[in-house]
């Protein structure tokens, strides 16, 4: 078989595992009621409840890029859409893991596809489930009431913005699922990588205001913090501003993430953890 032939057989095989993995996790979603009812509970709280009480307590001053006063509830829905971006990545490291440990996963890296392909396959997967879900989260905050630019030409910016910051927390979810070896293990994940990763962000309170305080090392660590970036790109594009560096962040904290995760879950390179566990063949 001629190379230029054995391109277009592989193609059509690769887009038909793209496709089913993808229609897998959404089918599989579909049927889970309760997993779209706690991603949307975490946000609508901070939205219908913490928005409403710390209204004149984060007064939020005429900063880029508003160009008037807001009110708190405005402000946060962009880091409350990240704040959905990031559990559902970091949901999918568990499912990563869980599929390990039942077999699934080692079936599916078995598969007759680069390795990178079929792990870019599940993190299209679970890009599309956040961005769902998080497209989900801002029709209820309109329902709310919150006054939000969605019919705007803006909106096909932030989207763009809200599919890059998935595909980035994807990816880091599935570098971590790298080094979670038991599902035990997710809390420590959940304590020392999901928390400090959204608190010391700009989700729930503008930079300004952390140097402001005087938490200078707090400030230092939000600028670096590569969600910081993803909820600044959605908000800045949301309003038709420049979002300056935070999409080369984004993008390039993606292909390092990316990146990691292939090196990762190859046996003969890796980290070593799945090779001992049987985590599928090269």
């Amino acid at each position: 078989m001629t190379p230029a032939a054995g391109v277009r057989r592989g193609l059509p095989h690769a887009l038909q595992a793209l496709r089913a993995i993808v229609l897998r996790e959404v089918l599989k979603f579909s049927q889970q009621t309760g997993r779209l009812v706690s991603a949307l509970v975490r946000p609508l709280l901070w939205l219908a409840v913490f928005a409403a009480g710390f209204r004149n307590v984060f007064g939020v001053a005429i900063v880029e890029p508003y160009d008037t006063y807001i009110p708190y509830d405005v402000y946060i829905v962009p880091g409350l859409v990240g704040m959905v971006l990031l559990f559902n990545g970091m949901q999918s490291s568990l499912a990563m893991v869980y599929d390990r440990e039942m077999g699934l996963m080692r079936l599916l890296l078995t598969a007759p596809l680069p390795r990178a392909w079929l792990l870019f396959c599940k993190l299209c997967a679970t890009a599309l489930l956040s961005v769902l879900q998080a497209l989900a989260f801002v029709i209820v905050a309109l329902l709310l009431g919150t006054e939000l630019p969605v019919l705007s030409w803006t909106t096909l910016h932030a989207l763009v913005a809200l599919l890059a910051g998935a595909l980035m927390l994807g990816a880091l979810g599935l570098l971590l699922s790298v080094h979670i070896k038991q599902l035990e293990n997710f809390a420590g994940t959940m304590n020392f990588v999901i928390f400090p990763m959204y608190f010391i962000s700009t989700a729930l309170y503008p930079l300004w205001k952390l140097q402001e305080s005087g938490a200078e090392w707090v400030y230092q660590l939000a600028r670096f913090n590569p969600f910081t970036h993803a909820v600044e790109w959605i908000r800045f594009a949301w309003y038709g501003k420049d979002p300056g560096l935070a999409p080369w962040v984004v993008l390039g904290c993606l292909l390092v993430f990316f990146g990691l995760a292939c090196w990762g879950y190859d046996p003969q390179r890796g980290f070593g953890g799945l090779t001992k566990r049987g985590g599928g063949a090269p």
